[in-house]
């Protein structure tokens, strides 16, 4: 009986054992397969990582293909923003878009409507096709603009755009090019001259701009941007009788979403005094032209100036500033001036569309230069007026009821003197218009 109790604990000792190990193996085969599952969620996540990774590149790829072509932004560069920012309407491939603007000026005694004047203040059009892959057509057609005074049907930009080259070595955005007539991409108030982008009606003082013939390439490297432009440089629509062309340049850094900066710099190239006549670069509603003497031959400038531009939820902010350097051939004086400018502009969202908006802009031309501002441009653009100090401020409030559709209004002071001490007080100007694009 002893030896059968002691057996019968020995088996128990032997199944509790067995069934210890079992249950032990089952323990290590569940570990096993959780460790399996835990292996496969990780290497899931790792896959979906990937993926979240490569969808983000391509979104930041889409955004600075869509921004860049305002930096340029490498050049809103410039027609893509123009044409872009409307919904238009399409023919067949052909889209077709415009905007205008039309109100009311009334300016001092020495500015450009001393009368009062309602008047169509901008007509444009603009017409974009494809071509072929990604090769697209573009052109603006200016029925009016405020700089020419009257109806005039003629060209603006009109220019075939090659995108994306850098797609030849995989890379997306680094290389456009643009071939024909566009834009001269030195700084970055051109980018919003147009009335249904400009949050004033006025520009400021220097209101550096033109449309030039030659070959642009612009792109983007991660943050950086850049545009450059080899253009024939006069305002000869014909023909360029000089070899020396205009050259420009333009890189743009955007370290986070709301900060922009760019430095650009230009040369307009020799120009001949006779037969190209004047530089194809715009100061406002004036033309850089030959100062010297009748021995003068030939012309030219140089610029350089670096750009700001801040975006907050309800505010933004932009200044710039820099100096135009002129030179002339005239055996008989030394023509060469240096010209400093400056502007500081704000725009402050008030309510649902309505927004508040000022700028201040001044220019320093010790030696004088031909600057109208809002004056008479017979008289200090293209007339013997030289101007040595200009300021001006302008406030305005506009209404937008939605991107194509604003009314704006505004009143800009503006003082100075002319090179020999003459005043300019009689320029101030009011103004109002409704902007709209379709």
């Amino acid at each position: 009986m002893k030896r059968w109790h002691q057996h019968s604990v020995a088996l128990i000792w032997i199944g509790v054992a067995t069934a210890v190990f079992l249950q032990a193996d089952s323990v290590a085969g569940a570990d096993e397969e959780t460790q399996r599952q835990i292996r496969q969620l990780r290497e899931q996540n790792e896959s979906l990582q990937q993926q979240l990774r490569k969808q983000q590149e391509m979104i930041d790829a889409l955004n600075r293909k869509v921004g860049g072509m305002a930096p340029d932004t490498a050049a809103k560069n410039d027609a893509e923003a123009a044409a872009g920012k409307t919904p238009g309407f399409s023919l067949g491939k052909v889209h077709i878009s415009g905007e205008g603007a039309a109100g009311f000026f009334h300016s001092g005694d020495d500015g450009q409507f001393p009368e009062g004047e309602f008047r169509v203040d901008e007509a444009k059009l603009f017409v974009e096709a494809p071509i072929w892959r990604d090769i697209y057509f573009f052109s603006e057609v200016n029925i009016f603009i405020r700089e020419e005074g009257s109806f005039n049907l003629r060209a603006g930009e009109l220019y075939l755009d090659v995108e994306n080259l850098s797609r030849l070595w995989k890379k997306d955005e680094q290389v456009n090019l643009r071939v024909g007539l566009m834009d001269i991409p030195f700084g970055e108030e051109y980018l919003t001259r147009d009335a249904i982008d400009n949050p004033l009606i006025s520009r400021s003082i220097m209101d550096l701009w033109g449309v030039d013939e030659g070959v642009e390439l612009y792109g983007s490297f991660g943050k950086f941007s850049y545009v450059v432009a080899v253009q024939n440089g006069s305002v000869n629509r014909l023909h360029d009788y000089n070899s020396d062309k205009a050259v420009v340049g333009r890189v743009s850094l955007d370290p986070n979403r709301w900060l922009h900066l760019s430095v650009s710099a230009m040369r307009t190239g020799d120009l001949d005094v006779m037969r190209d006549g004047f530089s194809e670069l715009w100061l406002g509603a004036g033309l850089v032209r030959p100062l010297g003497g009748p021995s003068t031959t030939t012309f030219g400038a140089e610029l350089l100036q670096g750009d700001v531009q801040m975006k907050l939820p309800q505010t933004t902010l932009k200044a710039y500033g820099g100096v135009l350097r002129y030179d002339d051939n005239d055996p008989a004086a030394n023509n060469r001036r240096y010209v400093y400018y400056y502007t500081l502009e704000a725009q402050q969202k008030l309510y649902k569309g309505l927004y508040a908006a000022g700028r201040w802009s001044q220019v320093f031309a010790e030696e004088g230069f031909p600057i109208s501002g809002n004056g008479n441009v017979d008289q200090f653009a293209f007339g013997p007026t030289l101007t040595e100090g200009l300021w001006q401020l302008s406030l305005g409030l506009g209404y937008r009821w939605n991107k194509q559709l604003v009314l704006k209004a505004e009143y800009t002071f503006e003082r100075g003197h002319a090179l020999g001490g003459a005043r300019r007080d009689e320029e101030d100007m009011f103004s109002t218009v409704i902007a709209f694009a379709f």
